[in-house]
């Protein structure tokens, strides 16, 4: 390994700017501007600190949440989006060892960037550079690209702690995953399939879903709607799974589809909560806590059938318990270099399309992940 590098004089970027909280998802991304931005000055930051050129920054649905402050976790504004990326190391400071200028590493989502706290919560990835901890510069899988680099934490450790921490999954169990071709539900399915379990994927786009059984999926159903209304999938699920229903569910999206869910379901079931995609709106917007619009479960078919329903908030329960994390991201490591994980990108885009990234997020038009280029 090389010795840390000197300061440098590196040449000026830009970023992408959200002023303030909106009202909704889509009139923050409208909000929010591109800046130009002056490269970090190596002689501010701290001797531990990296600067990483970002190569990819992955768009994410909680980037969207976070414009309107409908997130868990509110960065402050003004602030960069963009939870995750992925770049070279072009400057690490005088006390730095376990990095040197030329690496190629993720930049930990959960210590530098608007989901972060602290210092380095300013420094989001839709950004031509950010900085960060050396700690927090992860070695980037040799066997992924920047693109599918930037796709991998969020989503795979999502999908770990659902599965794997709270969901118990075994070999042999069946796993309904909704959402599939989003990318934790991608990852959801990839991840179910390497711990031995059958998957049974759901989605509104027939093509996509094809993509979704290409990526491992074992059976694949195009959720219909008539008139606004969720048609029925029960009979399918059952029929799949020879009437007995299936022993977890990894639910992603919520409203109507967590109802229908709970029918197709085998006597003492998981059900995994792991996010609302369907209706984004439960929180108020710009910042305002409260959920006037919050799903709702029905208590008696959960006491019937002897349900276990968790929630499955993966960057709570780390903050909560830190300890939960390193056997996670070791494996999660280990399966990438491997090559037993390989995130899907679908869309890429040049940072000043931001707006048609986080737009094309918000339709439903990625499989799997959708990135920027700074």
């Amino acid at each position: 390994m090389s010795a840390p590098s000197a300061p440098l004089s590196l040449p000026a970027g830009h970023r992408v700017v959200v002023p303030a909280f909106a009202e909704s998802p889509l009139e923050g991304v409208a909000s929010a501007t591109l800046e130009a931005m002056d490269a970090p000055d190596p002689s501010s930051l701290a001797p531990g600190d990296v600067i990483v050129a970002v190569k990819s920054a992955a768009v994410g649905w909680v980037d969207l949440l976070m414009t309107s402050g409908q997130y868990q976790h509110m960065a402050r504004p003004p602030y960069t989006p963009g939870l995750e990326s992925a770049g070279t190391i072009v400057w690490a400071g005088p006390d730095v060892t376990s990095a040197s200028v030329g690496d190629d590493v993720i930049v930990d989502g959960f210590l530098a960037g608007p989901r972060s706290l602290g210092a380095y919560q300013r420094w989001g990835g839709f950004a031509t550079y950010v900085v960060a901890p050396a700690h927090a510069a992860v070695p980037m899988p040799q066997t992924l690209t920047h693109d599918e680099a930037a796709a991998l934490l969020g989503s795979y450790e999502t999908a770990y702690h659902c599965l794997v921490t709270r969901g118990r999954v075994q070999a042999g169990e069946t796993v309904l995953i909704h959402g599939a071709s989003g990318a934790t539900g991608l990852a959801a399915v990839q991840i179910a399939k390497l711990l031995g379990a059958r998957v049974i994927a759901t989605g509104r786009s027939e093509q996509k879903l094809a993509e979704v059984k290409r990526e491992g999926a074992d059976e694949v159903i195009v959720l219909r709607y008539e008139n606004g209304e969720l048609q029925p999938f029960r009979d399918a699920i059952k029929t799949l799974t020879n009437g007995r229903g299936v022993d977890v569910v990894y639910d992603g999206v919520g409203g109507d589809i967590s109802l229908e869910s709970l029918r197709c379901v085998r006597f003492g079931a998981r059900f995994l909560i792991v996010g609302w995609a369907s209706t984004p709106d439960v929180a108020k917007g710009k910042g305002e806590r409260g959920a006037p619009r919050a799903n709702h479960i029905p208590t008696n078919l959960v006491m019937m059938k002897s349900l276990d329903v968790l929630g499955c908030p993966t960057a709570i329960s780390t903050a909560m318990d830190p300890s939960s994390r390193p056997p996670r991201m070791k494996q999660i490591l280990a399966w990438a270099n491997e090559g037993k994980l390989k995130p899907r990108v679908s869309h890429r885009f040049a940072l000043a399309e931001f707006r048609e990234a986080m737009t094309a997020k918000w339709n439903g038009e990625v499989l799997g992940g959708c990135v920027l280029h700074p």
